[in-house]
């Protein structure tokens, strides 16, 4: 495809596009470091005072179910932006909202049932594997939070009327970067979950 066809629109649009790409490629070679880092530590440390079992909190189970649902309301949202359902586009876009802050609360409770466990994310009381699980949940939170900023200028936006079936840019840049950090949540969880059996 030659990227200097097009209109003026079509080209912005596509050099937008182009931009959350980098940035999410960014983004995952970041958490791949986190999770190399894990891995290497838990090798490194294995019989010193790495934990060869742990539970993950059930906050954090549950969290994946608020984030995977909060991705389909996104879709819905869009899906009535593109059957020009204003209304509906409105309720879609709050109620993933809803679901995202609810991540959130999910992750810290999370927090609170590792720190009941009697693991804190420092001092006498923590552990090294408690503390990459505390450090890779908090980076991914922050990437919620920032999409979370994105789905309230999207929800702004669409008040002002700014999207309709011709022009959903912004909308559809804000559900690529949403469905991003929800599968990134779930590759997470998976890893964490998973990685444990293989020490």
């Amino acid at each position: 495809m030659d990227l200097t066809e097009g209109t003026r629109q079509e080209k912005t649009a596509r050099s937008k596009k182009m931009m959350l790409w980098f940035g999410i490629g960014s983004l995952i070679m970041s958490f791949s470091a986190l999770i190399s880092a894990f891995i290497v530590s838990s090798k490194q440390r294995k019989d010193k005072d790495w934990l060869s079992s742990y539970d993950l909190p059930n906050a954090f189970y549950i969290s994946v179910a608020i984030i995977l649902l909060s991705s389909l309301t996104f879709v819905l949202a869009k899906k009535a932006l593109k059957q020009n359902n204003r209304q509906m586009t409105t309720v879609w876009l709050l109620v993933t909202f809803i679901l995202g802050v609810g991540f959130v609360f999910s992750q810290f409770e999370g927090f609170r049932q590792i720190i009941q466990a009697g693991y804190n994310f420092t001092g006498p009381t923590s552990n090294i594997t408690m503390s990459y699980i505390y450090l890779i949940a908090v980076v991914h939170i922050l990437h919620v939070i920032a999409g979370l900023i994105c789905i309230l200028v999207v929800i702004y936006n669409h008040f002002k009327q700014k999207y309709n079936t011709n022009n959903m840019l912004g909308l559809e840049l804000a559900a690529n970067f949403w469905h991003f950090v929800d599968l990134l949540w779930l590759v997470l969880f998976l890893f964490l979950y998973f990685f444990r059996d293989i020490i």
